[in-house]
């Protein structure tokens, strides 16, 4: 299922964009639509990654907790 919003958009963005599609021979709400995908991706890898940061810290420090005891 697709939706529809209203966007607006820098013309330097717009125009670079135009410029990028008529060389791919792909219409515009494809190009955006993966666009936005990839944006996506690349989010969901930074709060994965500071997740795991934050969880190593957690465990790092009890791990130091155990090693002080013996």
């Amino acid at each position: 299922m697709s939706k529809a919003f209203s966007l607006k958009i820098r013309d330097e963005i717009f125009d670079e964009v135009e410029e990028i599609i008529k060389k791919l021979d792909t219409p515009r709400n494809a190009y955006i639509n993966r666009a936005l995908e990839y944006f996506n991706l690349m989010n969901r890898r930074e709060f994965l990654k500071d997740s795991y940061i934050r969880e190593s810290k957690m465990v790092s420090n009890n791990s130091l907790e155990i090693l002080e005891e013996f």
